[in-house]
């Protein structure tokens, strides 16, 4: 079963991303291979845009409930059933999964691992020789970037410069509480801020041992997300009634 699922991985997700790398690298001029790491992120989130707009759209819509869900818990705050039984009654009444940035991780999670196999093991030369037959083999790929970065190795700019990103993509998803709300739900604010830095503490940790290639999609992937981010979830001006 173990066996199945790793031909079913290597199949779907380790060679198609290790074959476009390589295709991408071919074709770039100067064969840089951290700009071909950047165009596969682009590939990557451009793939999974869908996802990420109807995971981010939730959340927007979360953000808007926040009142009602801080009126519910305060309401039934000496019945937690209830209160999980109303809170889940206004999710459906308003059509909101909140599990839906869960959802996002759980699918991206397969990447990371897939890319972590390609950068660790597909600079190998023994590697190359398992592309598509339509993709050209280089024979040796030089894993420097702009004629400085070695990202075959791990990078310590690199890593803090992901967590950097990371806390700010974090920051930006974060429901936003008043005084009054931060106050009568003082465990749900520290949970919030707790989150803020653990996330990016964790990705400096992992990325300081692992290649920095990995790191320069983590940055590359969350900027995307930034940007994305920030057109969905920002507030649009009303439009004037005609």
């Amino acid at each position: 079963m173990f066996g199945f699922l790793v031909d079913v991985f290597n199949i779907l997700l380790y060679q198609p991303l290790f074959n476009a790398l390589v295709l991408i690298y071919n074709y770039l001029p100067g064969h840089d291979f951290g700009i071909a790491i950047i165009l596969l992120t682009i590939i990557i989130r451009v793939i999974i845009y869908p996802l990420s707009v109807k995971s981010l759209n939730s959340q927007k819509n979360l953000q808007k409930l926040q009142p009602q869900l801080q009126e519910i818990q305060k309401k039934y705050k000496n019945d937690k059933e209830k209160q999980a039984r109303e809170t889940l009654e206004l999710y459906r009444k308003e059509k909101i999964n909140p599990f839906s940035g869960l959802f996002l991780a759980l699918i991206q999670l397969p990447i990371l691992i897939a890319l972590y196999s390609v950068f660790n093991n597909g600079l190998k030369s023994i590697e190359l020789n398992n592309l598509y037959s339509f993709v050209s083999n280089p024979v040796n790929i030089n894993p420097i970037f702009l004629g400085a970065i070695n990202l075959s190795l791990p990078n310590l700019f690199f890593a803090f410069l992901a967590g950097i990103v990371q806390f700010f993509q974090t920051k930006m998803i974060m429901p936003k509480l008043d005084k009054n709300q931060a106050k009568e739900n003082q465990m749900t604010a520290m949970m919030q801020k707790q989150m803020v830095y653990f996330f990016p503490f964790i990705t400096v940790i992992i990325l300081l041992k692992l290649p920095s290639a990995l790191g320069l999609y983590w940055i590359a992937s969350g900027l995307f997300s930034i940007a994305q981010q920030y057109f969905i979830l920002k507030d649009k001006p009303n439009k004037p009634s005609l």
